[in-house]
């Protein structure tokens, strides 16, 4: 079952070129200790698969840092991964979709500056993120910000292994372009939804850095 969790955050890594994001530690330390262990019991072959599974999790938990662009004009992307759909709304709204792959970096980050308004979590299915049913039927969380240009929403979508969304993110908190709110675990979706007015920056099949690259662009000035 998913589990939305609030109040974690990444931490420095000691020895590591990048931070690690909090909720890594337990997957990292837990195979560590018990390879150690089994070194000292003398069980290589225990040890071994115990050691790799710590580095993987340390690798997987990667929270690098990004240069975000200063542009007002330009929307960044809310996580990395692949843009599998860019559409415009019947509304006028501009949905983009990115899936992340279990090798993709899996902190979600704010496309723009605005104040969350709604945090809203959803049970649901685990179905292989990539299908564009998963938003409707599977398990998320909506966060919407409240910004100069109108409601911005950013939707986490659990996967078929992502069993856990994280989103430390509550009503009333300030957030930056490219701030940190949250994270999905071991491969998710994560939605944007922009009020009109907003261009699309990327197509589909696109490889996008949460944080840092330009998804989208405001056509006009703030009134």
């Amino acid at each position: 079952m998913s589990e939305q969790v609030t109040g974690a955050a990444s931490s420095p890594a000691r020895g590591l070129p990048f931070r690690i994001a909090r909720e890594g530690w337990p997957f990292i330390g837990v195979p560590l200790v018990l390879g150690v262990v089994a070194i000292a019991l003398g069980w290589p072959f225990v040890a071994v698969p115990l050691l790799l599974l710590a580095a993987f999790s340390a690798w997987f938990f990667r929270d690098p840092e990004r240069r975000v662009p200063p542009d007002p004009s330009v929307v960044v992307a809310p996580a990395d991964g692949k843009v599998v759909e860019v559409e415009r709304l019947p509304g006028g709204e501009l949905r983009l979709a990115i899936f992340l792959s279990i090798l993709d970096v899996h902190v979600n980050r704010s496309p723009v500056a605005g104040r969350v308004v709604r945090v809203e979590h959803t049970p649901g299915r685990f179905l292989a993120a990539w299908k564009p049913e998963t938003r409707d039927v599977n398990e998320r969380n909506e966060v919407v910000l409240e910004t100069e240009r109108g409601p911005v929403r950013v939707l986490q979508v659990a996967g078929l292994v992502a069993r856990r969304i994280v989103c430390r993110a509550v009503p009333g908190d300030a957030l930056g372009k490219g701030e940190r709110f949250g994270m999905i675990r071991f491969g998710s979706r994560t939605e944007l939804v922009l009020p009109p007015g907003a261009s699309p920056a990327v197509r589909v099949g696109d490889g996008v850095r949460g944080g840092a690259s330009v998804v989208a662009r405001w056509e006009e000035p703030v009134p």
